[in-house]
């Protein structure tokens, strides 16, 4: 059964589709990125080096975010 309602409505539109819900899932890993690099930086053991680029993915994780965000933003603004 799909959902009805205010929230269903608001879902269907193309910027909230396209442009908030990614917006969203990037600034989810933005922050997941910026917490496992805070706990990469004060590991107690320093020879326990991860392979996982938490600084890099936190940049253009971020930097999508920015876009995606201010793109959703722009679409509310002129949305009907």
């Amino acid at each position: 059964m799909l959902p009805q309602g205010p929230i269903a409505d608001f879902l269907n539109h193309d910027w909230v589709q396209f442009w908030l819900l990614p917006g969203l899932a990037a600034l989810a890993l933005a922050i997941l990125a910026g917490i496992a690099d805070r706990r990469r930086l004060r590991r107690n053991r320093p020879d326990a080096v991860g392979w996982v680029p938490w600084q890099g993915i936190g940049f253009w994780s971020s930097f999508a975010a920015l876009l995606l965000l201010g793109a959703a933003l722009r679409g509310w603004l002129n949305a009907p």
